[in-house]
Parts: C-alpha cells; structure tokens; sequence
C-alpha cells in the first residue's frame, strides 16, 4: 500500500488544515501515518511557555503536552491513521520565544533547533518511505512552521511529491494571508474534494483537540461550523462541490486517490 506521511507542527495542525485528505487518503486504503514535531513534555515550565497552558484552563501542575499527546492519539483515530509519531521537540515558548508576537515575526538567531529537527525528520522519512508527503504552507508565518518547512525542503527526496497545505485556522482568520517565505516558488495550486464522510472525520478529529477548541474556534459546535464553511469556500475557490481541502504542489500527486 502507498504511504503517506502528514507532518504537522504541533498536535492539531494537520487535523485542523487537511483532515479531510487524511480520511480521504486512508478510506482509500493508503497507510497514513501522522507526524508532529513540536510535542515535548518541559517541566515546571514558566513565563510565556507557562501561560500558553494556563490561559487556557490548565494549571502549571499539569502535563500539558502529554494531554495534547493524548488528544492527538484519538484524533489518529478518527482519521484512519496507519501510524502516529512524535519527535520530541520543545515548542517555540520553550526555545526563546517570549511572547504571542514573537510567535509570528522572524526566526531568533538562537533559535537552533533546526539541525535537530532536520536529523529527526531525515530518520523519519526513511523509516516511513512515504510516496507523498504534506507540510504546512506557512500561513500566519508561525515559526515553528517555518521550522518545519525548512527541514521538509532539506529532507524529502525530490523524487518525493510534496502537497503543502493550507494552515488552519489561520485561513479563517486572515483569508488573504500569504505563505512563508520559505514556501517554494511557482508551485501549482491543487485541491482534493472531500466525501461527507471525509470531512465528518475531520472535523471528529479537530474536535479531539478539546484542549484548543475553546482558544482557536469558539467552541466544538464552532469547529464544525467554520470548518464546513472554509471546506464550501475552498471547493467554491477550486471550481469543485460541495467541500475541497486546497494545496500548493503538484496535482498529480493526487492521481493515485
């Protein structure tokens, strides 16, 4: 069976942005394995880092990315995941990053993350030996997706189509956002139209993300809305119906689903 490996940043991004081509690619009998970078477990965090958790109900005695892990370990489920792995790295307000505006402006100089990460995801990539991959487009240019596509253009064999997705929930936010600059030039845009069922599982498994919803949607009831609502706009964009997930890379890389 064909493998394709979804990487994602954190632990929500790729349910959030392109669940529906998850789904759509396991319903098809491809092994999709689930691939998130940023999930360590920091201790007695403090500052910003501490604040990223307790502004959103949890108190510093809690583990906070082990209950994302556990999060991302049934949204897996919801969308026929092959295989879920987690590098272990430490997000950007355990790396420098000491603020929400930090976030989203250039990378630090000391942030040195990358050849780590770019050792890991190499590994990786050679254990899964995907025929296709997808990462971030970088949309809202947060930097630890920028970190991500750095070592995705530094890994991925050429041979290897990449279809770089459209982040989520960015798009709702800033519909005009442009991608990273790390984002290769004249990619092709295309889009994949989702199934009742393939969207129903994404937005089961953004739902998994209990942890999040509150802070990136509203509530769980707001997932499904905007959600569907971004699928209508994106098939409405691509000239398809009813619901589509939008990509930059080649369209052939589909021709297989």
């Amino acid at each position: 069976m064909p493998v394709a490996l979804f990487i994602s940043p954190h632990l929500d991004d790729v349910a959030f942005s392109c669940g529906g081509t998850f789904a759509t690619l396991a319903q098809a009998s491809w092994q999709c394995v689930l691939l998130t970078v940023f999930t360590r477990s920091v201790p007695n965090p403090t500052g910003f880092a501490l604040a990223c958790q307790t502004d959103k109900g949890f108190g510093p005695e809690v583990d906070y990315l082990a209950l994302r892990r556990a999060e991302d370990t049934a949204a897996a489920q919801y969308l026929g995941a092959s295989e879920v792995r987690w590098l272990d790295l430490p997000e950007a307000p355990h790396r420098g990053y000491h603020s929400p505006a930090a976030l989203f402006t250039d990378l630090l100089p000391t942030d040195n993350i990358g050849p780590e990460l770019t050792t890991l995801l190499a590994t990786a990539v050679t254990e899964t030996s995907p025929q296709l991959v997808f990462a971030p487009q970088g949309l809202g240019l947060h930097v630890d997706h920028r970190q991500v596509m750095r070592a995705v253009q530094a890994v991925v064999p050429p041979t290897v189509p990449v279809l770089w997705y459209r982040d989520t929930p960015y798009i709702i936010r800033q519909p005009n956002a442009l991608p990273a600059p790390e984002l290769p030039a004249g990619l092709p845009e295309t889009a994949l139209p989702l199934s009742k069922a393939a969207l129903a599982a994404k937005i089961a498994a953004s739902q998994a993300y209990a942890s999040q919803l509150g802070f990136q949607f509203g509530n769980a009831e707001q997932v499904r809305v905007k959600l569907t609502q971004l699928a209508n706009e994106e098939a409405q964009a691509a000239g398809l119906a009813p619901a589509a997930e939008r990509f930059a890379g080649q369209a052939e890389a589909l021709s297989t689903t």
